[in-house]
Formats: structure tokens, C-alpha cells, sequence
């Protein structure tokens, strides 16, 4: 269905919103990635990876629905089944309102140097490992709020085994998590930190700490939950 206007200013005033299912009519096949500058609204319309989008597999390396340049915004956006690796962001970006009903390989991916990246609202489910990859460099900052998850792996990962590798700091608040494995995967020895608060979790562990690498190996889980440290929560 299209998104009514209440449930709309319900999500740009940043409580969360779940949007459900569009209707044939508002679906849009995307057979090549969607590039964007400046605001993108999708106006509640359903996006549909096809042809080379459409496998609907959980291989490295995909192309996204998305494609957001620096700076970019995507909002009021439903992003369907199959949606290949989602989102990706070259550097700063706003995800407002963003619904992943099916988890392609990941939600989103985001990379750049002092990239400050911001998901308010919205919902994903169905992601068999990653919701969230932030492979950025040095500087900037994740923040994650008025979010719920279902059927996840990790809500959010800083890349382990990444060949540029950095301290990346995420904000996880105000989210509504179910039938996940953890919230936080992050890299003690590189100085991560995950500050959670506000969350609605129940028994999903909050981090899972790991020391990771920039040769492409896996990383090592060394331990579990918050340690006051790399992840904090409130």
C-alpha cells in the first residue's frame, strides 16, 4: 500500500515507522542501480531488483538498488524482494524511512573518509548475516535510531577483514530488535566503539568483539557484550 500521510509525518517527526507492503501498482523494477545526488523520495513506491539485480543471492560484490553519492538522502523508500546489496553510500548520507522487507546480501554499505551517515525510521527483516557494513575510513560517525529489526544476523558491522581499516564509532538508540543474533559487531583493536541506549532488545546480545585485520582473513571473535570500552550501553 502507499504510505499514508499520517504514517509519513509520523516518520519524518523520527518515531519509528514499518511500512507494509506496496501494492503491483506502486512496485518498480530496477535492472541497473539507482544514482543518487542530493534527495531522493520514493513517495511509499516498492523498489524490485531484475535482471542483473534480480538473483536474489548472498554473493560478495553485488551491485545495489541505490547508488548514493556524498551528501545524498534516500526517504519513503521500500526496497523488496530480490534487492541485491541494497544501498550503498560513497560517503556522507541520510537513509529516512528506508524499508528492506527482504535483506539482500546486505541492507546497506557505507565507505568514504569522514563519512557521517544517518537511518532514522524504518524497518529491515529477513538479513541471513549483515543489516548494516560500514566499511568507511578514518572519521565521521554511524547513527542508527527509530529503527526496528526481525530475522537478522548482526544489525551492524565494521568491516573485520577490510584492506583500508579505521576506528569507526556507531550511535544505536531507540531500536526495536527481534530474533537476531547481535546488534554490534565491532574491532577492539582498532578502536571501535558502539554506544547503545534506549533499545528494546530483550535477549539479543548487544556487541560481539572481534579483532580484526586488512589481509581478507576472518576475523576473530575475542568476546562478548559490552566492556566499557568499544561498546557502552546505557
Amino acid at each position: 500500500m502507499l504510505i499514508g500521510a499520517a504514517v509519513l509525518a509520523a516518520a519524518l517527526a523520527g518515531s519509528v515507522a514499518v511500512v507494509g507492503a506496496a501494492s503491483a501498482a506502486t512496485d518498480v523494477k530496477v535492472t541497473a542501480s539507482i544514482k543518487v545526488t542530493g534527495t531522493f523520495d520514493g513517495g511509499g513506491k516498492r523498489y524490485i531488483g531484475s535482471g542483473d539485480l534480480g538473483s536474489g543471492g548472498q554473493a560478495e560484490g553485488q551491485d545495489p538498488l541505490f547508488d548514493l553519492a556524498a551528501g545524498a538522502t534516500l526517504k519513503n523508500v521500500i526496497l523488496g524482494a530480490p534487492a541485491a546489496d541494497g544501498v550503498h553510500c560513497a560517503g556522507s548520507c541520510n537513509l529516512t524511512n528506508v524499508v528492506w522487507q527482504d535483506v539482500g546480501e546486505d541492507a546497506a554499505t557505507f565507505r568514504g573518509t569522514n563519512a557521517t551517515v544517518v537511518i532514522d525510521g524504518g524497518s529491515a527483516a529477513s538479513a541471513s548475516d549483515k543489516v548494516f557494513q560500514d566499511n568507511r575510513g578514518s572519521g565521521g560517525s554511524v547513527t542508527i535510531k527509530n529503527f526496528k529489526v526481525s530475522n537478522f544476523g548482526k544489525l551492524y558491522r565494521s568491516c573485520g577483514n577490510c584492506s583500508t581499516q579505521a576506528a569507526r564509532k556507531v550511535t544505536i538508540t531507540n531500536v526495536t530488535a527481534t530474533s537476531g543474533k547481535v546488534i554490534a559487531g565491532v574491532n577492539t583493536n582498532y578502536g571501535d566503539v558502539a554506544t547503545l541506549k534506549g533499545n528494546s532488545i530483550g535477549s539479543i546480545p548487544t556487541c560481539w568483539l572481534y579483532t580484526g585485520n586488512n589481509t581478507g582473513a576472518e576475523p576473530v571473535k575475542t568476546g562478548s557484550g559490552a566492556n566499557g570500552k568499544n561498546c557502552i550501553v546505557s
